[in-house]
C-alpha cells in the first residue's frame, strides 16, 4: 500500500484552514520522516532526486467561508491525502505520524486518529480522474526580454506534453527502465488556482476532471507520485472517480 487516508481530530471546533497551507503541510511530513529516518530526510531534502511523494490539500468532513473570507472553517475531522511510489517514504511517514500522534498545523492543533492504506485501482488506463490538490506545471519564455517562469494552463498543447515528459522521468526514477511514450489525457472541467508556494512566490495550478489513457506503469507513476510538477509540496495528486456524488470545484 502506497496510498493513506490521514483523518485528525482538531482540539478546537471550528478549525480555521488557511487557503494557502501546502508548505505546512510538507513540514509536517518531513519532521514526521526526519523522527524516524534522518538519512531518507536529509536525501529528500536534495534537490537533484525525484522526491516520488505528493499529498492533497487538507479537508475537512464539513467547512464554509470564514466571514472575513481569509480562510476556511471546518468542522467535524479534518483529513488529507498522502501517496507515493516509495515504501521507504510510506514507512517512515506513517510511523512517525503514529509516534507523534499530537500535530499542529498553523496554530490549530489536531490528534491524529486514523491512518488508513487505501487500496489501489487495478486498472488506470481509461478512467477519469479527480485532482485532489491541483496540478502545476511550468516552463520558461522570455517576457520583458529575460526567461521567466511561466505558469501553463490546459488550453495549451505544451501542458500536456511536459506532463508526459514528466511522467516519463518519475517512471525511469521508480521502474529504472527506459519509459514508454503512450499517454493522452483530456480534460473535461478545469478550474485555476493561485497559491502561495513561499512568501512573494505565486504558482497558478489547475483543480481538474480529466480522463487519462496509456501505458498503466506511466499513469501508476502519476497516481503514487503526482502529475505535473512540485508534487512533494503539494501539487498533482488525483484520484480516481468513482462518480459516487457529484464533483466541485469550490475548494
Amino acid at each position: 500500500m502506497v496510498r493513506f487516508l490521514i483523518r485528525l481530530r482538531p482540539e478546537n471546533e471550528p478549525f480555521r484552514i488557511p487557503f494557502n497551507h501546502q508548505h505546512m503541510l510538507q513540514g509536517l511530513i518531513y519532521r514526521r520522516i526526519q523522527r524516524v529516518n534522518s538519512d531518507l530526510s536529509l536525501r529528500l531534502h536534495s534537490p537533484k532526486i525525484p522526491k516520488l511523494f505528493t499529498f492533497s490539500l487538507f479537508m475537512a468532513e464539513k467547512r464554509k467561508l470564514a466571514d472575513d473570507r481569509s480562510s476556511l472553517l471546518g468542522h467535524g475531522h479534518g483529513f488529507f491525502y498522502f501517496s507515493t511510489a516509495v515504501p521507504e517514504i510510506a514507512e517512515a511517514f506513517i510511523t512517525g505520524l503514529l509516534q507523534g500522534p499530537e500535530v499542529e498545523l498553523w496554530g490549530e492543533r489536531f490528534v491524529v486518529e486514523e491512518v488508513k492504506a487505501l487500496a489501489e485501482p487495478e486498472r488506470l488506463s481509461g478512467r477519469k480522474f479527480v485532482t485532489l490538490s491541483p496540478i502545476a506545471v511550468t516552463t520558461r519564455k522570455v517576457q520583458f526580454g529575460r526567461p521567466r517562469s511561466y505558469d501553463l494552463s490546459p488550453s495549451e498543447p505544451e501542458f500536456y506534453e511536459l506532463i508526459r515528459e514528466n511522467l516519463r522521468e518519475k517512471y525511469l526514477a521508480i521502474y529504472a527502465e527506459r519509459p514508454p511514450e503512450d499517454f493522452d489525457m483530456k480534460v473535461l472541467n478545469a478550474k485555476p488556482k493561485r497559491f502561495e508556494v513561499k512568501p512573494g512566490i505565486f504558482q497558478i495550478a489547475w483543480h481538474l476532471i480529466f480522463r487519462a489513457k496509456g501505458d498503466e506503469g506511466l499513469l501508476r507513476a502519476g497516481y503514487m507520485a503526482g502529475f505535473g510538477e512540485k508534487n512533494s509540496i503539494g501539487f498533482g495528486m488525483v484520484k480516481v472517480d468513482g462518480g459516487k456524488k457529484k464533483l466541485s470545484f469550490r475548494d
